[in-house]
């Protein structure tokens, strides 16, 4: 059996010093995001499988909650207020950044172009990630740039299309799906979705009726900054 090798006292102290403060700085650096979301189930679900994705020490650097709140546009960024206040106090820890996710859907110009000046009112810890029409616009743009104004459920039919074309021939869409992360990952592409999301916000750049950018998505923002991929849209910003 190997001799124990007995470590000098002086050298353990050190040890134990250098290991409670490198734990502290990891501590100190850690992020909080809070991510609530309109749907209940369907963009939760997308958000959960992408946490298990996130590149090596995201996830030991950054903490997450997401919630799915089934509220309207306006309500819900009032209730993601309320939520954060209520996390802070019961986790005793400051929420770093807060991302409310929802859809235009059949809500009100006025409701949905509110929802989004109250997130962006000089809140530099709040932003939404909205998309016009609907949140399967994002899975779309894994495979293709798509600028024509369509409706959820020809989203799903062009969605069903994109995955048979790859090799899924009898592929359906399942609207809350929990492995939509997943499939969009093996069979489309994360960075183009964030190159052409981008692309379209650049064809209404200085609007501000966002109830009339149709399609349009901010989910890229979001993703971009959970996978340290913001230099993608810096490089299409710069074209």
């Amino acid at each position: 059996m190997a001799r124990k090798i007995k470590v000098p006292n002086h050298i353990k102290k050190w040890h134990d010093r250098t290991e409670t403060k490198r734990l502290e700085e990891t501590k100190s650096k850690r992020r909080f995001f809070l991510i609530v979301c309109e749907g209940e189930k369907t963009e939760p679900n997308y958000f959960e499988s992408l946490k298990d994705d996130l590149p090596k020490g995201v996830i030991d650097v950054c903490d997450f909650k997401i919630v799915g709140a089934g509220n309207n546009t306006t309500s819900l960024v009032n209730k993601a207020m309320v939520l954060r206040t209520d996390l802070q106090m019961q986790t005793n820890r400051t929420i770093d950044k807060m991302w409310i996710v929802f859809d235009r859907d059949s809500f009100t110009a006025q409701s949905f172009n509110s929802a989004i000046q109250t997130c962006t009112a000089d809140r530099p810890d709040v932003d939404c990630a909205w998309t016009n029409e609907a949140f399967e616009l994002w899975y779309r743009l894994h495979f293709h740039f798509y600028n024509t104004g369509i409706s959820r459920k020809q989203y799903q039919d062009l969605i069903e299309g994109n995955f048979q074309r790859q090799g899924l021939n009898d592929y359906k869409y399942k609207k809350n799906s929990t492995e939509m992360f997943t499939l969009l990952e093996t069979y489309g592409s994360l960075e183009d979705a964030i190159r052409n999301a981008a692309n379209l916000e650049k064809i209404y750049q200085g609007q501000h009726n966002y109830a009339t950018q149709n399609p349009c998505t901010m989910v890229h923002k979001l993703v971009a900054e959970l996978f340290s991929l913001e230099r993608i849209i810096l490089e299409e910003n710069a074209k």
